[in-house]
């Protein structure tokens, strides 16, 4: 006999209906619970601080806020100038947490309106293809030339699966390789869409798919786009090109 098991209400604002969509993106997860104390610290000042001053405010090591302070920096959530002096001695180093990195995000419930919005036209499959397409042309740097055989062909068509993978890495799908004969096998560890692709994989994963066949195209067409297969697992696509027949 199952029972079902309530806990208790979220307190989450971000939360809007259960298994509804979020209403606005989570924080950043790189950031651990000192690194945020220090980055609270520059958001609640009204002026840039110095080391000094914000190991003071939180009660760290010097060294150990400096280095929070860095990563702050590294990561574009604050800046880093060197202060300004009129009189003698070494100028300090001061901080200021970046503006547009303090507000919410609400990028994932934005994408659930967009995928619904596509989801209520005719022929979604087809749109979403198209739509990944065009996008995919766009995004190629350096598109291959066309018309070669042999050897070069061979290596326009490495070259172009690479180049897929790398834009798989950039957009955060963590892609790996494999190949057997003509057929290589791009396993997408991380869906970066995943929440909104659970619930619209029609329209998310036709935009893949269609990006796939609009990159590889656009690099010569030496290599086509096969399938692409959401979610065989709850963390795992399987996107799978091929090398194109010789003309």
């Amino acid at each position: 006999m199952s029972r079902s098991v309530h806990g208790p209400p979220s307190d989450d604002p971000r939360g809007s209906r259960a298994g509804g969509p979020l209403l606005s993106d989570p924080p950043s997860p790189r950031l651990g619970s000192r690194r945020r104390i220090v980055l609270q610290c520059l958001r609640q000042s009204p002026e840039a601080l110095g080391v000094a001053e914000v190991a003071a405010l939180t009660q760290l090591h010097p060294n150990t806020a400096r280095f929070h302070l860095d990563a702050l920096s590294a990561d574009a959530l604050a800046t880093r100038t060197i202060e300004t002096r009129l009189t003698r001695g070494r100028p300090r180093v001061l901080y200021a947490a970046r503006t547009e990195a303090m507000g919410q995000r609400s990028y994932g419930l934005l994408a659930e309106m967009l995928a619904d919005m596509a989801a209520a036209s005719g022929d979604v499959h087809q749109k979403a293809v198209a739509t990944g397409h065009s996008w995919g042309r766009t995004i190629v740097q350096h598109p291959s030339s066309q018309g070669a055989t042999g050897a070069d062909r061979a290596a326009e068509a490495d070259r172009a699966v690479h180049a897929l993978q790398q834009i798989f890495e950039d957009i955060g799908f963590q892609p790996e390789l494999s190949t057997v004969g003509t057929t290589t096998t791009l396993m997408l560890r991380h869906c970066p869409f995943r929440e909104v692709a659970t619930r619209h994989p029609t329209v998310v994963c036709g935009v893949h798919l269609g990006m796939m066949q609009g990159v590889l195209a656009e690099l010569g067409g030496a290599v086509v786009a096969e399938s692409l297969d959401p979610l065989v697992t709850p963390r795992l696509c399987v996107a799978r090109v091929h090398t194109a027949s010789t003309p």
